[in-house]
């Protein structure tokens, strides 16, 4: 029979069922068709995902279920990835679900987001080495196809914006298992020429199968790896490539990206007008400001000629010489009179003389200490006999070369003060002023409490 420690509750055996299940199982993909689809009014999904030999719960908690770009339906095929898990009040196993999607497109993007956190660990997305933009991009490089309405799109917003744009297109197949490649010789080619300020790499929306070029892994890499900057402008506003992440900068459509990359030439006229007022109103001011101080320095040379002015400044140096050589001497005579001062009483000072008088104070001080000193051990002596005398008068072995003996059990050790303490045929021990005795008791007498005499 198994012991108690090895009997489990229901509730016991689910929770380490459950603990097994999360432990073993990371997040999964399954690929099934929908079934017993259930929306309750928690918003809450729940429903099976079957196969043809076999099901598994599943469930889709708010407010994840509310953010699904479709409505599941029974018998709709679908991916989703989630965590294995049960639960314990019926005993059911389950998947709890964070991402679900129509199946088709399942494998591609779990491919895209597999390679996606490669390269994002790798720090090929890194935004610390992305390239800024130049202030003014003189020629560009467009990769695209030539047919495409992407094309048509950035030309049409570059002849708007900015018709001195030099534009040249670099015509390249954008869908299909031959794009990839093309796109990415296309691309090393032109950042080797060094002819571009930027390259553009964009086309229209479309699915993701539609899309997969850009999401080639050389392709990303040859984004990263360019020296000329590089914009991607791939797809629709929610479609996202590799080579946006790649790239240094990321526009949300082909026409964005043409804007991001040129001015307006209406907004530099008007900047343009603006300086040339602003350099007219500059120059003007300048201008004046030039001619006042013409005016005031032609005043000044008709109040002085060159002749008075000289005059004037030699006037002023001589005046300065006399001041200086005034100072100087003043500065002299005090310096020598600090100086002779200071004669005199390094004179009065001499340092033998000093040291004659410490040695004379010296000499008196010294048997001062010496009697001082001879005065404090005889009083040390007085103490220590005094201390010795009141020891040895409480001293037990003054008491014993008296005549007296102290007696103690040879059993124990202990002092024996009263008859009371010991019996007949106990041993005794009797330390006497010379020597000690063994003793045996044969008889006692002694006085109890009470006041009877007692005898053992």
């Amino acid at each position: 029979m198994a012991s108690s420690n090895d009997i489990l509750t229901p509730n016991q055996l689910n929770t380490l069922a459950r603990d097994l299940l999360e432990s073993t199982f990371p997040l999964v993909w399954v690929e099934g068709e929908l079934g017993s689809v259930s929306r309750p009014a928690s918003g809450h999904l729940y429903f099976t995902l079957k196969d043809a030999r076999a099901q598994v719960r599943a469930a889709m908690f708010k407010p994840k279920s509310q953010w699904l770009k479709f409505i599941p339906r029974e018998g709709m095929r679908v991916l989703v990835r989630g965590r294995l898990t049960l639960y314990e009040a019926r005993g059911d196993y389950q998947l709890i679900l964070d991402h679900m999607e129509e199946a088709g497109e399942g494998a591609l993007r779990r491919a895209y987001d597999e390679l996606k956190a490669r390269l994002e660990a790798e720090g090929l997305f890194d935004p610390a080495r992305k390239r800024p933009m130049p202030a003014h991009v003189r020629r560009l490089a467009v990769i695209t196809s030539p047919s495409g309405a992407a094309v048509r799109d950035v030309l049409s917003v570059l002849e708007r914006r900015f018709p001195m744009l030099e534009v040249e297109l670099l015509p390249s197949l954008v869908q299909g298992a031959t794009a990839a490649p093309q796109i990415t010789s296309l691309l090393r080619q032109a950042d080797a020429s060094g002819r571009y300020d930027v390259i553009l790499l964009t086309r229209g929306g479309g699915s993701l199968e539609d899309l997969w070029a850009f999401n080639d892994e050389q392709l990303a890499r040859a984004v990263a790896a360019s020296t000329t900057p590089v914009v991607s402008a791939v797809g629709h506003e929610t479609d996202f490539s590799l080579t946006d992440f790649a790239a240094d900068l990321r526009a949300p459509t082909p026409s964005v990206a043409a804007e991001l990359l040129v001015p307006d030439q209406r907004d530099l006229a008007l900047r343009v007008r603006r300086l040339a007022q602003r350099l007219n109103q500059l120059q003007v001011h300048a201008l004046g400001q030039a001619m006042q101080r013409a005016d005031r320095a032609a005043l000044r040379l008709q109040a002085h000629s060159p002749q008075a002015r000289l005059s004037l400044l030699e006037h002023r140096q001589q005046a300065a010489f006399a001041r200086l050589q005034s100072q100087w001497r003043q500065q002299l005579e005090r310096r020598t009179a600090r100086l002779a001062h200071a004669a005199t009483g390094l004179r009065g000072n001499q340092p033998q003389r000093r040291l004659n008088a410490l040695a004379e104070k010296l000499a008196t001080l010294a048997p001062r200490a010496h009697a001082a000193m001879t005065r404090q051990l005889q009083g040390d002596a007085l103490r220590l006999r005094g201390i010795a005398r009141s020891l040895e008068a409480v001293s037990p072995l003054a008491t014993v070369a008296r005549g007296y003996s102290i007696l103690t059990r040879v059993e124990d050790g202990a002092l024996v003060r009263s008859a009371a303490q010991v019996k007949p045929g106990e041993q005794l021990r009797a330390r006497l002023s010379e020597g000690e005795l063994q003793l045996r008791v044969e008889h006692v007498d002694g006085t109890p409490a009470n006041g009877e005499p007692t005898q053992g």
